[in-house]
C-alpha cells in the first residue's frame, strides 16, 4: 500500500490495536485474528498487530492493513518493540503496511542507532510506512530527525523520561500536533470515545486504541475499580452511605 493512501485511510480513524502477551487468556494467533475481525466490522479502517504469527493469521481474516510490530526483550537496553534488524527483516517478509518501531532516544541493543534501523528499512522496502513509538518531545525530534514517516506517543508514561498518568497524554499530542508536520497518532491509555474525539480535536491524525477494546480483563478491571468507589443512594427501600460502618 503505498504511504499517501495509508495515510489518507487511517486520517481522523480508528487504529485498532490486537495484541496478546504469552500468559493472558486470550493469547494466540487464532484468537487475535477473531478480534482483529471484530474490529474491522465495528469500524476499524486498521490494526496494529505484534509477532509474525498474530499478524499472518489477522491477514487471512480481515481486509484491513496491518502496522506489524515484533516485541523482544535484549539485555543490553530498555528498547523491545521491534528493537534490531532481527525484527525488521521478519516483518519485512510480512504482508503489512507498516512497520512501528521504538523510536525514543534510549540506547539500542547492539549499540546500533535508530537511523541505520530506518535507514535499513526505507533501502529493502521504499513505500513501507514507518511508525515512531515515542515517549516525549525530544523522541520525537529524534525519531523525525532519524526519517521516519510519523510518530506514535504509545510509549508516552512507560520510560523513566515520561510522566506517569493514567489519562492519554493530550499534552504531548497537541504539542508534537503543532510543532510537527509529520502524521502524529495518539495511542496510550485511550479509554473512552470521547478521549479519542478529544486527542482528533487537538491535531492527532489518527487514534490508536487497545486495551479498551481488544482485553477483556482490562476492561472488566475497569469496571470493577470504579464499582468500589463509595456510592451514597437509595435502594429497595435502604439509605445506602458506603462511607459509614
Amino acid at each position: 500500500m503505498y504511504k499517501e493512501k495509508f495515510f489518507k485511510l487511517i486520517h481522523r480513524n480508528l487504529i485498532a490495536s490486537c495484541q496478546a502477551l504469552p500468559g493472558e487468556p486470550l493469547f494466540g494467533d487464532v484468537v487475535m485474528a477473531k478480534m482483529a475481525l471484530a474490529c474491522e466490522l465495528g469500524g476499524a479502517v486498521a490494526i496494529r498487530s505484534n509477532s509474525v504469527v498474530d499478524i499472518r493469521a489477522i491477514y487471512q481474516a480481515t481486509h484491513l492493513p496491518i502496522i506489524g510490530l515484533i516485541k523482544r526483550n535484549y539485555e543490553d537496553s530498555d528498547v523491545f518493540i521491534t528493537p534490531t534488524q532481527t525484527e525488521v527483516d521478519a516483518l519485512l517478509d510480512e504482508p503489512i503496511a507498516c512497520i512501528a518501531l521504538d523510536a525514543t532516544d534510549r540506547k539500542r541493543p547492539h549499540g546500533n542507532t535508530l537511523a541505520e534501523l530506518v535507514q535499513y528499512i526505507k533501502a529493502k522496502a521504499p513505500e513501507m510506512v514507518v511508525m515512531g513509538d515515542v515517549a516525549t518531545d525530544s523522541d520525537a525530534t529524534h525519531a523525525i530527525s532519524a526519517g521516519v514517516d510519523m510518530v506514535s506517543t504509545t510509549l508516552s508514561g512507560y520510560t523513566s523520561s515520561s510522566p506517569k498518568i493514567e489519562a492519554p497524554d493530550m499534552d504531548l499530542v497537541e504539542f508534537l500536533a503543532r510543532e510537527f508536520t509529520l502524521p502524529v497518532i495518539a495511542e496510550g491509555r485511550i479509554s473512552t470515545p470521547e478521549q479519542a474525539r478529544q486527542l482528533l480535536n487537538l491535531g492527532a491524525w489518527s487514534v490508536v486504541v487497545g486495551g479498551a477494546i481488544t482485553r477483556p480483563q482490562q476492561i472488566t478491571r475497569t469496571f470493577v475499580k470504579g464499582m468500589q468507589h463509595p456510592i451514597d443512594g437509595y435502594c429497595n427501600g435502604f439509605t445506602i452511605n458506603s462511607s459509614t460502618n
